[in-house]
């Protein structure tokens, strides 16, 4: 698959297990905005956390991705069909989709030929839906830690793509009709480990420890230890989502 860049197949089990899950009510928005709900298409689904909120508004949903780890990471469901797929190209016949969504996902694609594929995907009226969420909303001494070491510490192991998170996906612009999305947030209750558990899944962690081993990791893990406190503690985070959306 030419263009695929992995960054995630090597800990797609952990992506699974400390990814934060999206929303329903995310779903439920999404499902309403398209006049029909028979196939929903979920691009660069990873284990599936968006696809499986889908599936309680769609009667199929499609989640494909071009790592094989994360495909076999997915959650079963009835009405999921896991494909390995590339968003740039995905083996489904023309005008049969009635929503195409890519979560924390677009930033790596190639737009052009995504967005081609699309409007060949789309039925009429059918919708495209954008979404990323990247720094954690200020509510404790955590969160500008985190903000950081995430902005400053790992700033050159980014992959370039990662600035249009960063950015809000301000500077990607659909060529469809637009549709304005109400806010969402992220809400998770996480105690120590989990939250540890969802840092070690960022790509730039994989870079840095590339050049440096684990120990700047683990440094940065020492001093969010002690800001923390007791690691049993649940503490509430919230990430707000930014979301670009366009109708056929």
């Amino acid at each position: 698959m030419s263009g695929f860049k992995d960054h995630f197949s090597s800990h797609a089990a952990a992506y699974a297990a400390y990814r934060p899950a999206y929303p329903p009510q995310l779903a439920a928005w999404v499902a309403s905005i398209v006049p029909t709900r028979g196939l929903a298409l979920d691009v660069g689904a990873g284990s599936g956390q968006l696809s499986v909120l889908l599936a309680e508004h769609f009667d199929q949903v499609v989640a494909a991705d071009p790592s094989l780890r994360q495909i076999e990471s997915g959650v079963r469901h009835p009405k999921i069909d896991f494909r390995i797929a590339t968003a740039e190209k995905c083996d489904l016949p023309d005008a049969s989709v009635d929503l195409l969504t890519a979560a924390q996902a677009a930033h790596w694609f190639e737009l052009p030929l995504f967005y081609a594929e699309a409007r060949r995907l789309l039925k009429p009226g059918g919708a495209i839906v954008l979404i990323c969420y990247a720094g954690m909303e200020n509510r404790s001494p955590i969160e500008p830690l985190i903000d950081a070491f995430r902005l400053e510490t790992l700033k050159q192991y980014w992959p370039t793509e990662r600035q249009l998170v960063e950015d809000g996906y301000r500077n990607i612009h659909l060529p469809f009709e637009p549709v304005a999305a109400p806010q969402f947030f992220i809400e998770v209750e996480w105690s120590l480990p989990a939250m540890i558990g969802y840092l070690d899944t960022w790509s730039a962690i994989r870079a840095m420890e590339r050049d440096h081993g684990r120990g700047r990791f683990e440094s940065f893990l020492a001093e969010l230890t002690k800001t923390w406190g007791d690691p049993h503690i649940t503490r509430r985070i919230g990430w707000p989502l930014a979301i670009v959306a366009g109708r056929n």
